[in-house]
C-alpha cells in the first residue's frame, strides 16, 4: 500500500498573497520603500517598520471615515473652527471633553443655551474627535429619534429599532425641546435614555433649562423627572450664554 504525499501547494506571487491578506499598502509600497531602502541602506528591520507603520495609518484613517460615515453627522465641525469670543462659556471645561473621559466613564455632557450659541457646533467637534480617537459614534435630533422609533413601534419592530440608539459609544441628541413632544414621544426618548444609563455616554444639546423640561415631555413633571436623574447622575452640564451667532451680522452690521 502506497502511502499518500503531502501535496504541495503552489505559491502565488507576492502580489497576489498579499492581495489575499489583505495588505494593501505593502502591495502599494513594498517596491517604493524597498529602492529607498538600498539607496539609504536601511536595516530590514526599519524597511519592514516602514511597511508595518504605512499599513496600520492607512487602516486607522479608514476605519476613522466609516465611524464618521456611519455617525451621519449632518455637517463635519472642528474645534479649530468655533469662535470663543463670541459665546460666554467655560472654555476650560469645555476643552476638557475633548480628551474624552466621559466616553471611558460612560457619563453625559448636556449643553444649555440659546439657539445659535454654538451648542452643536460643539457638540458635533467632540463627537467627530471620538471618531478620530475610535470611538464608535451617532449624531440624531431628539424630533428624529421619536420619529424612527415610532415608525418602529408601528411595524413591529422597536427592539431592533432601539438597538441603533444603544450600540455606539457616543449617542449626540441635539436641539432636545425644541419641538414639544408628546406622550408616546417622550415615552420612547425616556427609553433611549434609560437604556443607555451607564452604558454609554450622550451628548444632548437643549435651549430649555432643566425646571421647563416637563413642557417638553408633554408637561409630564413624572417622566421628565425621571429622564434628568438618569441623565444627570455624573455627568457635566454646560451653560451656554449670549445671542444667536447666525444673526452676528443683522445685530452688529458690518459699518
Amino acid at each position: 500500500m502506497t502511502t499518500p504525499t503531502k501535496e504541495t501547494v503552489p505559491v502565488p506571487p507576492r502580489r497576489s498573497q498579499l492581495d489575499y491578506l489583505k495588505l494593501a499598502y505593502f502591495a502599494e509600497m513594498d517596491e517604493v520603500l524597498a529602492r529607498q531602502a538600498a539607496e539609504k541602506h536601511w536595516a530590514h528591520l526599519d524597511y519592514l517598520e516602514r511597511l508595518i507603520e504605512g499599513e496600520y495609518l492607512r487602516r486607522q484613517a479608514r476605519a476613522s471615515e466609516r465611524r464618521v460615515h456611519a455617525a451621519a453627522f449632518p455637517q463635519i465641525k472642528i474645534v479649530d473652527d468655533f469662535d470663543w469670543t463670541w459665546p460666554t462659556l467655560n472654555e476650560p471645561k469645555v476643552r476638557h471633553l475633548f480628551r474624552l473621559g466621559f466616553i471611558e466613564e460612560k457619563t453625559n455632557v448636556v449643553f444649555l443655551g440659546p439657539a445659535g450659541t454654538g451648542k452643536t457646533h460643539l457638540a458635533s467637534a467632540i463627537a467627530y474627535h471620538a471618531c478620530q480617537r475610535g470611538h464608535s459614534v451617532l449624531f440624531t435630533t431628539a424630533v428624529d429619534i421619536v420619529n424612527h422609533l415610532l415608525e418602529a413601534q408601528a411595524a413591529h419592530r422597536l427592539r431592533p429599532a432601539l438597538k441603533k440608539y444603544l450600540s455606539p459609544s457616543l449617542v449626540v441628541i441635539d436641539e432636545l425641546g425644541y419641538i414639544p413632544l408628546d406622550k408616546a414621544g417622550a415615552d420612547l426618548l425616556f427609553q433611549v435614555i434609560s437604556h443607555r444609563y451607564e452604558r454609554g455616554s450622550l451628548i444632548i444639546t437643549t435651549n430649555k433649562a432643566f425646571k421647563s423640561w416637563p413642557e417638553t415631555f408633554n408637561n409630564d413633571a413624572t417622566i421628565a423627572s425621571a429622564i434628568l436623574d438618569r441623565l444627570l447622575h455624573r455627568s457635566e452640564a454646560i451653560v451656554v450664554k449670549g445671542r444667536s451667532y447666525r444673526m452676528k451680522g443683522v445685530i452688529e452690521p458690518a459699518a
